[in-house]
Formats: structure tokens, C-alpha cells, sequence
């Protein structure tokens, strides 16, 4: 078939959905009523396509129960992005109420875009099988998927029916149609074939799977005859062409495409009678001189084909260029406008060989604030992360850390978003709230969630989610207190509000809720405080670093917390938790750059404002 291009036909994919009734194990033996249920189950589960990635399972669900009682339904989507793939699988109890949804639902508008619904075939032999599957092309852009389904229903019973569209949802000028029976599909190739629809005049055959076109296109590979030739003179016509070729065999056709004021285009093609003397022509004429210009000759290519290979070779020579560059490339961001390539070398220059800097810029030339430095070797890159990150240069702390790839950073964000939002990895959508940071010395009540992070505790480790001791007694975590001041002590939650919590400070001593006190625990309080609490420590990169690892979120959150409870005091802990997923790198920058800290703390208010308040309590 000459389309050898065109995409596979409109099969609907393995359903996603197993069956609501729980089968039996495949070694014990299954009773005839089962087999019947799990029948009638799946024969009653609808695949349903082309549909807007908004839709969720309660759109569905509102629609489709309409018809008859749902059983179970689920929009498919991707494993990393949690973005919809645009089809869904909806079961019924019975197969009546299938029929009557696909009769009374198809083709229907789901926020402004047609549903496609069809059978799901569990069977992947049956939904690959070119049985019954008709191709069409030549089709006007105005017919659509039921326009083509009206059209082809006469010769029989259609088990799936699309045109074929591109991102814009414009029709390509071709479709598929595939029948229960072969017999109804050679009935309709015999009625449609170069029939009129819409003024077009369409081609309608059996469909070629992938394979076997390919296979044919690698055969007309090995015993091409139609030759392509560019980089011609423009003096050079159809008839110098012609006698140039013409020695090393017969020619059945010449041609050279013209511009529309008839000047040739520097390219033709010549079509010989026989495999051997293309072969002969393209081994001759290749890179020769004709008219003072070094001639190009090869087979002659579709479009499709050569795309294809122009895309392989590009994908290769990439994948060399990161193999060759992998954990030797430098992401640089943060610094000032003022820098450009030659003050970027030099800053990274002292850590080993430099292959290539070069600093972002604008189509006007303006820097981008961010840039890349190639080393060598990765250990001489390793070595630079581990002494330029953090590093004031000029008035700004550098951000530096391995370059990844586009759609790499995406996966991350990606990530970082759904642990933000709740979203699990697998399955669909699971809500729930936001991670939470506890400021040091809170202590949770029962019953109440998200649980605090792990600590370190004095004496023996806590069984994981233990509850409170009897008497209000709480294992108490161990963490440096400042100097000056004396050790928190043990408390009852029921002391203080809200659990009664213990916040830090910003001066980095601890604090009580005076509200939550009588006025003789107050002055009691006040009278244990030292008159004025030293500053904490600012946790750098090397004092991170030598710390055990499993500590070091611990160590990020208590820098964290007082920050951020000074710009939302009652959103702290949760802001908190949610910031504690990012990398550590990225922490420590927050904690030193406030710009990027409150542009991070208003994304999180984003996020847990667009919760609602029941979430985000």
C-alpha cells in the first residue's frame, strides 16, 4: 500500500481495569457460575477515547450512569505525570447496559470534544489482527469520526471507526474502520472504493500492519530505481539532466521541480528501468563535478523516511555528546548580570580542565542569569560543586550542581509537585494533606496526622507510631540547645494550645504559648529565661556535609522554620514539611537567598489554599 507511513489503526488498548468481582486463583478449579460472571463482567467494560484531559472519573461517572448502574471506572493516566492519556474504561454490571450506553453515548461532547466508545478487547491478538480493518484515505477534512461511522455502518457491524487527526484536532485525510468479519469488510472496500464523499474521491483497501509495510519498504530499499540528484547549476535542464544519467542505463522519466517563475530548483529526480544501473548512477555521479559544482546523488527518499533518519542521527549524536559529557557538565545559576564566559572560566579554572563556559543570553544579549562550565574528567566537576556552591562571587551565593537534561528536571518537578499536592505515584489521585514540619519540642496528640518527622531521641529508640505513655509522659527529642540557655523540659501537651507545642524562636531559643499559661507559670517562665538569647549559628554547606546524613533534613528544618514562621507564622510547619522534599543544596540557598525563600513560600501557600481548608488544617 502506498501509505506506508500512516499510524497503526484504531484499536483500543488492554483495559486498565480488572474486574469489580474477585476471580478465582488459576489453580484451583473454577466453578461455571464464575466463569459466567467474570464473562458477563468483562464483556461489559467500554473503552473510551478521545477524550480532554479535564475529564476526570466523576464527569464519566455523572454520564455514563445515566444508562444503567456503573461498576467501575477509570481514566488512565501516565505513571510519572499523573496526566490523563485521554481514554478511559468504564464496566458495567451487564452487557445491556453496555449496549445501550454505546448506542445512546457515542460520539457525544465531553467538554467540547467527541467521545469515542468501543468495545474493550482484552485480547491483544484480536486488537492487532488486520482482519476486518479497512484503511481510508482521501478523505475531506469536514468528515469526522461519526460521519465516517454513518457512512461505513451499512456493510456491518463496526467494532471501532476513527479518522486519524493531528495536535490541532484537524483531520490528516485518513481513517480506519474495523468490522466484525472480514466479509463485511470486503463488502465495503467493493461499495466505497473510489466512490465520491464530499467531493473527494477516497481509497478504501485492507489494512497493512506496520510490519509488513516495512518489510516491503526494506525491499524497495534493496532494489530502488528512482534516483535523487541536488546542488545543480541553474542552467542545467531537464534534458542535460537526462544525458548526463542517461549512459548508465535506461531512463523511463525525468524531473525537476521549478519555482513559480519557472526557474529549475537545483534538485531533480531520474527513474531507470532497472535496479542495476540506479545502483551503477548513484556509485558514478556521487560528489563529481558537472558545471562547476560538486553534485549530490543517492535513492530517492519519502519524506517520512528521511525525517526519520535525520532523526535517528541526531538522537545518536546527542546521546555521544552526554555519554561523552556524563557528570562532567556544571549547571551554574545566581550570579551576577555583569558576568560572561571569560569571568566564568576563571572562577571555575583552579579545579581542573575546562572544555567550554558560557553564559545564557537573551536574543538581545542579555545574560539569562545562569550558565554551564564542561570539565574533563567528572571528578574534576565533583570537586567543583563541592567548593563553588554556596561561594559568594560578587554579591550573590553561586548555585551549582550537575546539568541534567530538559525532560529529566521535568520528571523531578513533576515529582516534587505530586509529594507537594499528596499525589501518589501509581493509581489514581489519592488526596490528603500536605507534609508538615513540627518546630523542635513539639509534641502531637493522638489522633491527629501528618505524624512528625523522625528524630533523634535520648535513651531507648520509640516504637514507630507509638502513642503517648500513660500520664502524659512524651519521649522527648534531643537537640543543641542554645548557649545560654537551659534544656527544655518534658511537658503535657494538654498545657499548651493546639497541642501545646513548644515553638523556636527567632533568636533560636525555644518559646512556650503564654496563652495556653497562668501568670505564675509566666513569671516562673520568665524568671528560668536568660535576659537575652545569643543568635543561632547559620548552618553552612560544610557543617551540612559533615553531618550523618539522616540528620541533615533535621538540621535544614530547624534553619527552615524560623525564616519562614517569621514571614507566616501560622502556616510555618506545613510550609516547612512541604520545602523539606526539595534537595539539600537547594535548602541551603533558600536559607540564604530570601528572595527565592518567599517566592518558595508563596508557591506552598498556593498549593495548600487551592486545597481548601478542610486539607490544610
Amino acid at each position: 500500500m502506498s501509505e506506508a507511513s500512516s499510524p497503526a489503526p484504531a484499536a483500543a488498548p488492554a483495559p486498565a481495569v480488572a474486574p469489580t468481582s474477585a476471580e478465582a486463583p488459576a489453580s484451583a478449579p473454577t466453578s461455571t457460575a464464575a466463569t459466567e460472571s467474570s464473562t458477563a463482567i468483562s464483556n461489559a467494560s467500554l473503552y473510551v477515547g478521545e477524550l480532554d484531559p479535564s475529564v476526570t472519573e466523576a464527569i464519566l461517572f455523572e454520564l455514563f450512569n445515566m444508562v444503567g448502574p456503573v461498576a467501575s471506572i477509570r481514566v488512565c493516566r501516565d505513571a510519572i505525570t499523573r496526566r490523563s492519556l485521554g481514554y478511559a474504561y468504564v464496566n458495567f454490571h451487564n452487557r445491556a447496559d453496555g449496549e445501550r450506553a454505546l448506542d445512546m453515548l457515542n460520539y457525544t461532547l465531553i467538554k467540547d470534544k467527541e467521545c469515542r466508545i468501543m468495545w474493550s478487547q482484552r485480547d491483544p491478538a484480536l486488537r492487532r489482527s488486520s482482519k476486518g480493518n479497512v484503511f481510508i484515505k482521501n478523505l475531506d477534512p469536514t468528515i469526522d469520526n461519526k460521519a465516517l461511522h454513518d457512512t461505513f455502518a451499512a456493510f456491518g457491524d463496526i467494532l471501532s471507526c476513527k479518522v486519524v487527526t493531528d495536535q490541532q484536532g484537524v483531520s490528516r485525510g485518513f481513517g480506519f474502520v474495523h468490522y466484525e468479519t472480514e466479509e463485511a469488510a470486503l463488502q465495503a472496500i467493493k461499495n466505497v472504493n473510489g466512490m465520491l464523499l464530499n467531493d473527494s474521491k477516497v481509497f478504501v483497501g485492507l489494512h497493512i500492519s506496520r510490519a509488513e509495510r516495512e518489510a516491503h519498504m526494506e525491499e524497495a530499499r534493496a532494489n530502488f530505481t528512482n534516483v535523487y540528484v541536488k546542488d545543480l547549476d541553474a542552467d542545467v535542464d531537464s534534458d542535460e539532466l537526462k544525458e548526463l544519467f542517461s549512459k548508465y542505463g535506461e531512463i523511463t522519466s525525468v524531473y525537476m521541480p521549478a519555482h513559480d517563475d519557472g526557474t529549475p530548483r537545483g534538485f531533480g529526480f531520474i527513474n531507470f528501468a532497472d535496479h542495476e544501473a540506479a545502483r551503477t548512477a548513484v556509485k558514478e555521479l556521487h560528489e563529481s563535478e558537472f558545471k562547476g559544482k560538486k553534485l549530490y546523488v543517492s535513492r530517492a527518499q519519502k519524506k517520512t523516511e528521511r525525517e526519520k533518519e535525520l532523526r535517528v542521527q541526531y538522537e545518536q549524536t546527542k546521546m555521544e555528546k552526554l555519554s561523552k559529557y556524563q557528570g562532567g557538565n556544571l549547571y551554574i545559576k545566581n550570579f551576577d548580570e555583569t558576568m560572561d564566559d571569560d569571568m566564568l572560566r576563571q572562577e571555575f579554572a583552579p579545579y581542573g580542565t575546562i572544555t567550554s563556559a558560557r553564559v545564557m543570553r537573551d536574543d538581545k544579549g542579555a545574560s539569562l542569569g545562569f550558565g554551564f562550565v564542561c570539565y574533563s574528567a567528572p571528578a574534576e566537576a565533583t570537586t567543583a560543586i563541592a567548593e563553588m556552591n554556596g561561594r559568594m562571587v560578587g554579591k550573590k551565593p553561586l548555585y551549582v550542581v550537575l546539568a541534567q537534561r530538559r525532560d529529566q528536571r521535568r520528571q523531578q518537578i513533576e515529582a516534587t509537585k505530586r509529594q507537594w499536592q499528596g499525589g501518589a505515584p501509581m493509581g489514581p489521585h489519592v488526596y490528603g494533606p500536605p507534609p508538615m514540619y513540627y518546630p523542635p519540642g513539639y509534641v502531637q496528640q493522638r489522633g491527629a496526622y501528618p505524624a512528625p518527622r523522625p528524630v533523634r531521641w535520648q535513651g531507648a529508640q520509640p516504637v514507630p507510631g507509638q502513642y503517648p505513655m500513660p500520664g502524659g509522659q512524651y519521649p522527648v527529642p534531643q537537640y543543641p540547645v542554645p548557649a545560654g540557655q537551659r534544656p527544655m523540659r518534658p511537658r503535657n501537651p494538654r498545657q499548651g494550645g493546639r497541642g501545646g507545642y513548644a515553638g523556636r524562636g527567632r533568636g533560636g531559643g525555644y518559646r512556650s504559648n503564654p496563652r495556653a499559661q497562668g501568670p505564675g507559670q509566666q513569671e516562673a517562665l520568665q524568671a528560668e529565661a536568660p535576659a537575652e538569647a545569643e543568635p543561632a549559628s547559620t548552618l553552612t554547606a560544610a557543617a551540612l556535609a559533615a553531618a550523618p546524613e539522616e540528620e541533615r533534613k533535621q538540621m535544614l528544618g530547624e534553619a527552615l522554620y524560623p525564616l519562614i514562621e517569621a514571614r507566616t507564622p501560622d502556616m510555618a510547619g506545613k510550609i516547612t514539611g512541604m520545602l523539606l522534599e526539595m534537595e539539600d543544596d537547594d535548602l541551603l540557598l533558600l536559607i540564604d537567598d530570601s528572595a527565592q525563600r518567599d517566592a518558595k513560600i508563596d508557591e506552598a501557600l498556593e498549593v495548600l489554599n487551592s486545597q481548601g481548608p478542610a486539607d490544610a488544617e
